[in-house]
């Protein structure tokens, strides 16, 4: 934390190409990270003219939003339960640019033992150091 803002960081890992790129900010949670995780992926796969985004997550509510609640959530005005839906910029940011760009999300348990580690486990895991090493290269005052 700086004062008492809550910086977060956010990274995503190419297995295919081996490569990862990250991005950070001020005043949100690990979770609020996935989400701009989730908006990084989307901007490399839309720079890179990508027919199709293949995306392995660790949180249930990214999959879960993917998998069906953005359309019920656009349909209800970003609301649930009469409420406004928690970060409703970012899901509807997320919303407006997969309806152009097909994403196929499956979800990954996270640190699970090595010994039951299958090939997207060890891709999930790639993700936290690679995070800290690419915000390294943006962010010295860490």
């Amino acid at each position: 934390m700086v004062g008492m803002n809550r910086k977060w960081k956010a990274a995503v890992w190419s297995p295919t190409r081996q490569v990862a790129q990250a991005t950070e900010g001020e005043g949100g949670s690990s979770q609020l990270a996935k989400l701009k995780a989730v908006q990084l992926a989307l901007d490399i796969a839309e720079r890179e003219k990508q027919p199709k985004l293949y995306l392995y997550t660790d949180s249930w509510i990214v999959a879960n939003a993917l998998w069906g609640w953005l359309d019920r959530w656009k349909k209800a005005s970003w609301q649930h339960r009469g409420k406004p839906i928690w970060a409703a910029d970012e899901w509807k940011d997320i919303a407006t640019r997969v309806e152009k760009l097909p994403v196929k999300v499956r979800h990954v348990d996270a640190h699970v033992p090595k010994s039951q580690a299958n090939e997207e486990h060890r891709s999930n895991e790639q993700v936290d150091p690679a995070a800290k090493i690419e915000v390294s290269k943006i962010d010295l005052d860490w």
